[in-house]
């Protein structure tokens, strides 16, 4: 197309006598617009009713069942914990286990003379032997070589049981008291 055709297109189209709406087209125009208006809002409130309505169906079949099943669980769960864990306070109920055991003395030397009052924490590696001590009390044994020495070598040739976990053979830890004579083993 030319511009003289798109021109003369123009002309034609202004040519032609102007139309004029009826009367009442702008009123039904307005009705129908309201009436369009008031199916979207009652729509809206359709759908609230209707996730209200599914929600509401949905969780009362699903709610007795849920309830039913988290309150035999905890009672259940309860029923097996209750013969494991006893409710009374005292310890007459405890059953030891071997799981762990302390480190102990087998054999204890008789070397040197005494050492006097006399308390030690010996430390004892896994097959039974003294691997460091500390002198927790009776430190007059540490101002004398001899009164020292001769604790080293009565702890030196002392024959330990290792401390065990699960059955195995650890380092731990064992109190001793040497009086002038004896030899006393706290845990």
């Amino acid at each position: 197309m030319t511009r003289d055709s798109n021109d003369s297109v123009s002309q034609a189209l202004r040519s032609l006598p102007a139309r004029i709406p009826p009367s009442g087209l702008r009123t039904s125009l307005r009705v129908l617009a309201s009436r369009e208006r008031q199916r979207i809002l009652s729509r809206k409130i359709q759908w609230r009713d209707r996730l209200n309505l599914f929600a509401t169906n949905l969780m009362r079949p699903l709610a007795l069942p849920l309830a039913g099943g988290i309150f035999s669980t905890v009672a259940l769960f309860s029923m097996c914990l209750t013969p494991m864990y006893p409710v009374r306070g005292d310890d007459s109920f405890d059953v030891p286990t071997v799981l762990t055991t302390e480190a102990a003395v087998k054999n204890t030397a008789a070397i040197g003379g005494g050492v006097g009052e006399v308390v030690v924490d010996v430390i004892v590696d896994e097959s039974g032997r003294m691997v460091d001590y500390k002198v927790v009390s009776g430190f007059n044994v540490l101002t004398s070589a001899k009164l020292r020495r001769s604790l080293e070598n009565r702890l030196i040739f002392t024959e330990f049981k290792p401390t065990t976990q699960f059955g195995q053979p650890t380092s731990g830890k064992v109190r001793l008291y040497f009086r002038n004579s004896e030899v006393d083993v706290k845990g």
